[in-house]
């Protein structure tokens, strides 16, 4: 099996040595399992578990305090699973894999998508929302009232630089290496093969300051995640702009035409920076190797085999 994964693509971590422990220890529990699905499962379950990365526990809080979950796989046989929207839920991703395996649907949502979870044994009710997390929220004056309230709340704070969109604020440039001005926003993603077939998946708990029930890139297929008999990618970044852009997609495609792993990355980064000047990443596994790229100041990836 190999797998590559990501931990988001944004500002420079605080504790990079920290993370990327979490990153290798993720990969190599994908390495072990028995099947690309199971092993982009078992490798985002770690990233999930940890406050370091925005998905399951330590997720961005969204306009009315809750963090909710959204995950995505893809087989290289064209089967999708997605599931958004879910409080309380960590392992959005092991939703998304029922989704994929257990019924006849590509993406179930919201409180539905919570039953789902808890019907087939994935584990329901937990208590996403970190110290870190609450402190920040309650720092912003969270809005009451109904959603336009909540609308002119977040116009100040949501894609502006100071949340974890991975995107420039209006004002601001870029930095001294060129690099566009990013948070961290920590996304994780994973993508396996055993040589034969391949697996991709992503999982997020969104954008901090996001309207409550926002749903970004992350569980559209093409967007956060896609998979043909050629590889799969997993990206992550400025939600919104990736799926403008259909960004895994796009990376997909290059290996369909041929192109290798890293240059798929680097020319898919390229499009999406030259068409929306937003900050992105992506990793790609192909029949020939892996590869990454991204336009931010950092996305740490880690890379598995045996």
């Amino acid at each position: 099996m190999r797998v590559i994964a990501h931990g988001g693509a944004g500002g420079r971590p605080d504790e990079p040595d920290s993370r990327q422990a979490t990153l290798d220890e993720a990969t190599r529990r994908g390495v072990d399992a028995d099947t690309p699905l199971d092993a982009v499962e078992a490798a985002l379950g770690v990233l999930e578990s940890s406050p370091r990365f925005n998905a399951g526990v330590g997720g961005a809080v969204q306009s009315d305090g809750v963090v909710r979950t959204d995950a995505g796989v893809m087989t290289s046989d064209r089967e999708v699973g997605a599931a958004c929207s879910m409080p309380g839920v960590e392992h959005a991703a092991s939703v998304a894999r029922v989704v994929h395996s257990e019924t006849p649907h590509i993406f179930v949502s919201g409180e539905h998508a919570v039953d789902l979870a808890d019907e087939f044994g994935v584990e329901t009710g937990v208590d996403l929302l970190t110290d870190e997390k609450r402190e920040r929220y309650e720092d912003e004056d969270p809005p009451g009232g109904g959603p336009r309230e909540h609308l002119d709340w977040l116009a100040t704070r949501f894609g502006s630089g100071d949340d974890q969109a991975g995107e420039r604020s209006a004002d601001s440039g870029e930095g001294d290496d060129g690099k566009r001005d990013a948070p961290d926003h920590d996304t994780v993603g994973a993508v396996a093969t055993d040589g034969e077939t391949f697996a991709a998946a992503t999982s997020t708990g969104g954008r901090s300051f996001a309207l409550a029930g926002r749903v970004g890139d992350v569980p559209q297929v093409g967007s956060g995640f896609f998979c043909t008999e050629a590889g799969g990618a997993s990206a992550t970044g400025a939600g919104e702009d990736i799926a403008r852009v259909t960004l895994s997609r796009r990376a997909v495609g290059y290996l369909d035409d041929g192109v290798g792993a890293q240059a798929a990355a680097e020319r898919a980064i390229d499009e999406f920076e030259a068409i929306t000047g937003s900050g992105a990443g992506v990793i790609v596994l192909g029949t020939e190797g892996a590869g990454s790229a991204f336009n931010t100041d950092g996305m740490q990836t880690s890379i598995a085999y045996k």
